[in-house]
């Protein structure tokens, strides 16, 4: 198939993938909110215009029957001296073999290899069976398994509420050193045997730093309570309502941790997360953790949290 016909073949592609791709949705499984317009942000037409965004590269399978979708980040490419990549999806037409596609996958490894030392990763759907199984057949491997939950604000179930405030820009080293101390050995940083504990959390602190700074959270709550050392932390996006489509808005926890001497802090942190979601009158609370993290999901009983999708973290490298 030559590169005229593989452009044609592009739409095909992705409209057999259509299920697939709108399971990248954030909120795909909130079901009063219209299929399309996600579909468009997050899934078939993030597919389409894939390849005209910074860093995007769209990467033909050698039989000319598959393409990866991959971008490069330069953020964390700098901060671990390694070229790394984000593989956004695959797409390639319904007829195509699963043997095809495991190869296609060992070869996409094969090409980023030949540039050098890399590291990729994927963060793919459950319900996306064929990529799953085409990236682990291609040496791919898992390293985190996601539960994504949301808690339908009206519905939430609250406690007290609890002294809490946002965290001043001036803690934000110290905010980083309780993220990186209060480690979760199966997130995705410190699952992964690439990165190691150091580089783990190292990546955790500067992530929690950035937030509090305000490069990309809209809040940090920290406890507020007279005598208690703040030893914990919830860090917040908010995504504001959609015009027209009532039901949307949410916020998002990004990132969490509870040291020693805030233990219990967890269930109040994320309560005061819904209160302040309710008075900024967003409709739902956003929030993913891994598989194995019970005493998240004891939060999320007690609070009201729905379990909305389950999504895999696969990672390949070189070097």
């Amino acid at each position: 198939m030559g590169s005229t016909s593989v452009a044609a073949a592009k739409a095909d592609w992705i409209g057999a993938r259509a299920d697939a791709l709108f399971r990248h949705s954030p909120t795909h499984f909130l079901r009063q909110l219209p299929r399309e317009p996600q579909q468009q942000r997050s899934g078939t037409g993030a597919a389409a215009r894939f390849g005209g965004g910074a860093g995007e590269e769209v990467l033909t399978s050698a039989d000319s029957h598959s393409q990866w979708l991959m971008q490069h980040l330069p953020w964390d490419t700098e901060f671990f001296g390694t070229d790394t990549y984000r593989l956004f999806t695959g797409i390639f037409g319904a007829k195509v073999s699963p043997a095809a596609l495991a190869l296609a996958a060992q070869q996409l490894r094969t090409t980023l290899a030949a540039r050098g030392a890399y590291y990729a990763f994927s963060v793919v759907p459950a319900e996306d069976i064929e990529l799953l199984q085409a990236l682990t057949a291609g040496g791919w491997r898992l390293v985190e398994t996601r539960l994504n939950f949301y808690c339908p604000v009206a519905e939430a179930t609250l406690s007290a509420p609890a002294p809490v405030r946002l965290a001043r820009v001036d803690e934000a080293t110290y905010i980083g050193r309780i993220s990186a101390t209060a480690r979760n050995e199966y997130d995705r940083f410190h699952a992964d045997p690439w990165f190691g504990e150091a580089r783990a959390d190292a990546l955790l602190a500067r992530y929690a730093e950035a937030a509090t700074e305000g490069s990309y959270a809209d809040a940090v709550l920290v406890p507020n309570e007279p005598g208690l050392p703040v030893d914990s932390f919830l860090a917040i996006a908010d995504t504001p309502a959609e015009a027209g489509v009532p039901g949307s808005g949410s916020s998002r926890v990004l990132l969490t941790a509870v040291g020693p001497a805030n233990r219990g802090w967890h269930l109040k942190l994320v309560a005061e997360t819904v209160r302040r979601a309710a008075a900024l009158s967003l409709p739902q609370v956003l929030m993913t953790t891994q598989a194995t993290n019970g005493a998240v999901f004891r939060t999320c009983e007690k609070l009201g949290f729905r379990l909305g999708s389950t999504s895999h973290v696969l990672a390949c490298h070189e070097g």
